[in-house]
C-alpha cells in the first residue's frame, strides 16, 4: 500500500526497498530527487488583531507575537514560537465605521477602511492590525501580504461591505473598478506589502437581506481579471506582486466552473484565453485556493490534490498556494469547528492536511486563517479568553488570557523548520507492516546540507524509525504530542522513536 506521499510522487528509478529489522520502519531520503521549492508558511490577522493589538498590556501582545513569529529558542532548546514566514493583513472595507448600520452584527468581524469617501486617507486606522504587522517584521517574518474582502463601502452597490443579492457579481458600483484598484495599490505601497490579493473566496454568496457574518463579495472570473488588469499598471511604485484565486475550495481552480467563477488556473494563466493575465509582469505566477471541504475521505482528498498538481504541471511554471485553512464545520463526523478543541487529535488533523497539500498538490506556500481568536471554535492558532478565564467574546476586547493550541504547534512542526527557499525531496518507506500510516515529507537546504524531515504518527502507539540518508550523528528532534510542544531532544538516525499521536520534526545534515 502506498503512503500518501507516493500517491503522487514517483519512486526514484534504480532504487530498491531497504530491508528493515522486525518492528522498524525504514525511511529513505533522496536529496537529488527535488520537488517544489517552498516559499512560505503564513496566517492572517483576521479579526481579533483589531482589538488585541490595542491592548494596554504589551507583555501579553508580545507573547502572542512570539508564539506566531519568533525564531528564538527556550533554555532547553525547544522553539519559543512557530516562526511564520508570511503574514496576511486584511485590508478593511469600512464596516467598522458604520457600526450597527453595517448589518454585520459582530463588531469583531467589522473592519476599518484607510480611505474616506472624499478620497482622503487616514493611516491611523486599523491600529491593532498595524501593531501585529510591525511585530511580525521585527521578528523577521520574510513576507507580508495584503488581502481585500470587499471594495470600500462607499464604492459598493448597496453601501455595505457584503453582497446580499444572492447573485454572482461583485458588489461594486458601475465605473468604480479603477478607483478600487487605486485604493488597493495605495494601501499596498504604504505598507510595502510583498503581495496583494484583491479578491477572496469569490464563489461564495456573501450575506443576506438581513445582514452578513463578515465582510465579503462574490465575483466572477471576468470581474477578477478586470480588477487585476486595472490594478497591475498602477503598481510600478510598489514592490508587491498580485496573487489571484483565493478560491473557496481546491476544485474551483481546475474545474467546477459554475456561474463563471471556476476553472481559475486555466482561465487566468492559459495563454489565449479571453481573460488571460499571466503576461502581466505585476502578476505572480501563482494560483491560490483554500483547503476547506476537500480533506476527507482520504481517497477523495488525494484525488482532488492530484488534479490541482496536474493543472499546475499543465501550466508550468505556475505555483500552487494554499492560502486559507482552519477547522470548519463537520468534517466526516471526525472533527468539528464547534466547540473549541485544542487537543492533539485536531493538531494531527491539521498536520495531515498540510502534508497532503505539500506532497500531493505540490503547494509552495501554506497559510492558516485566524491566527488568534476569542471564539468557541477550532479555527485559530492562539486563543484569547477573558481575564477571568471565560470563553466570552465581548469580555476580551481590552484584556484577556492568552493560550496556545495543538493546531499551532503541529503547524509549527512545518513552519518553524521548513524555511523559505528549501526544496522538498522524494522519500520512500519500507519495513514494518502498517508503515504507510506514518506520513513523511522531507526538505533540504543544499547551501548548508541541512535536511528537515517531518513525520506524522497518528497511531496510538510508539513507532521506531530508521532514517537512511542522514549523516550518522546526533539529530535534533522536535516533538508535538498531547503533553509536548515542539519539545527538543536528540537521537541517532538509526533509532528514532516517534511518540504515539505525534508530529515529529527531525533536523540534521544529509549525506
Amino acid at each position: 500500500m502506498l503512503s500518501l506521499l507516493w500517491a503522487c510522487d514517483k519512486k526514484p528509478p534504480g532504487t530498491t526497498p531497504v530491508a528493515a529489522p522486525p518492528g522498524k520502519i525504514i525511511v529513505t531520503l533522496y536529496p537529488s530527487q527535488e520537488q517544489q521549492t517552498i516559499h512560505s508558511f503564513g496566517a492572517s490577522d483576521c479579526w481579533t488583531a483589531k482589538f488585541v493589538g490595542n491592548w494596554q498590556d504589551e507583555q501579553k501582545k508580545n507573547k502572542i507575537a512570539d508564539l506566531l513569529f519568533s525564531m528564538d529558542t527556550l533554555k532547553d532548546g525547544s522553539p519559543e514560537g512557530i516562526a511564520l514566514s508570511l503574514w496576511r493583513f486584511n485590508i478593511g472595507g469600512g464596516s467598522f465605521e458604520q457600526g450597527a448600520a453595517s448589518n454585520i452584527k459582530d463588531e469583531w468581524r467589522r473592519e476599518e477602511c484607510f480611505m474616506n469617501a472624499d478620497g482622503s486617507y487616514d493611516w491611523s486606522r486599523q491600529q491593532g492590525q498595524q501593531w501585529f504587522l510591525e511585530a511580525a517584521k521585527k521578528r523577521g517574518v520574510a513576507y507580508t501580504l495584503g488581502f481585500s474582502l470587499t471594495p470600500p463601502v462607499f464604492m459598493t452597490q448597496n453601501g455595505k461591505a457584503y453582497n446580499a443579492t444572492g447573485g454572482t457579481r461583485m458588489n461594486i458600483k458601475e465605473g468604480m473598478m479603477d478607483a478600487y484598484a487605486d485604493f488597493l495599490v495605495k494601501v499596498a505601497g504604504h505598507f510595502n506589502f510583498d503581495f496583494l490579493s484583491p479578491v477572496n473566496e469569490p464563489q461564495w454568496k456573501w450575506g443576506k437581506a438581513d445582514g452578513a457574518s463578515q465582510e465579503g463579495t462574490q465575483a466572477v472570473n471576468t470581474e477578477i481579471a478586470a480588477l487585476v488588469k486595472a490594478t497591475a499598471p498602477k503598481m510600478g511604485n510598489t514592490n508587491a506582486k498580485i496573487v489571484v484565486g483565493e478560491a473557496g475550495q481546491w476544485d474551483y481552480i481546475f474545474g467546477k466552473n459554475e456561474e463563471g467563477c471556476g476553472d481559475q488556473a486555466r482561465q487566468f494563466f492559459k495563454p489565449g484565453t479571453p481573460i488571460y493575465i499571466g503576461d502581466l509582469p505585476q502578476v505572480a505566477g501563482i494560483i491560490s485556493a483554500h483547503s476547506y471541504f476537500t480533506t476527507c475521505p482520504d481517497a477523495a482528498a488525494i484525488a482532488t490534490r492530484q488534479q490541482v498538481r496536474a493543472v499546475a504541471e499543465e501550466l508550468k511554471p505556475l505555483q500552487i498556494w494554499q492560502t486559507e485553512f482552519g477547522i470548519l464545520g463537520n468534517i466526516c463526523n471526525q472533527y468539528s469547528g464547534a466547540p473549541r478543541n485544542t487537543g492533539i487529535d485536531y493538531g494531527l488533523y491539521v498536520a495531515k492536511v498540510i502534508h497532503q497539500d505539500l506532497t500531493v498538490a505540490n503547494a509552495t506556500s501554506w497559510q492558516w486563517w485566524l491566527a488568534m481568536s476569542p471564539y468557541d471554535y477550532s479555527d485559530a492558532l492562539v486563543y484569547i479568553n477573558t481575564p477571568s478565564g471565560k470563553t466570552d467574546v465581548p469580555g476580551c476586547k481590552t484584556d484577556g488570557i492568552v493560550s496556545d493550541s495543538k493546531q499551532l504547534w503541529a503547524f509549527g512542526n512545518f513552519a518553524r523548520f521548513v524555511r523559505p527557499g528549501m526544496k522538498r525531496i522524494a522519500t520512500a518507506q519500507s519495513g514494518k507492516q502498517g508503515s504507510e500510516n506514518i506520513l513523511v515529507s522531507a526538505y533540504k537546504d543544499s547551501n548548508v546540507k541541512k535536511m528537515v524531515v517531518v513525520l506524522i504518527n497518528p497511531q496510538d502507539r510508539e513507532e521506531v524509525v530508521q532514517l537512511n540518508g542522514m549523516a550518522d550523528q546526533l539529530l535534533d528532534i522536535y516533538t508535538t504530542n498531547h503533553t509536548q510542544n515542539l519539545k527538543h531532544s536528540v537521537s541517532k538516525p538509526r533509532e528514532l522513536r516517534l511518540a504515539s499521536k505525534s508530529v515529529t520534526t527531525v533536523t540534521g545534515i544529509y549525506r
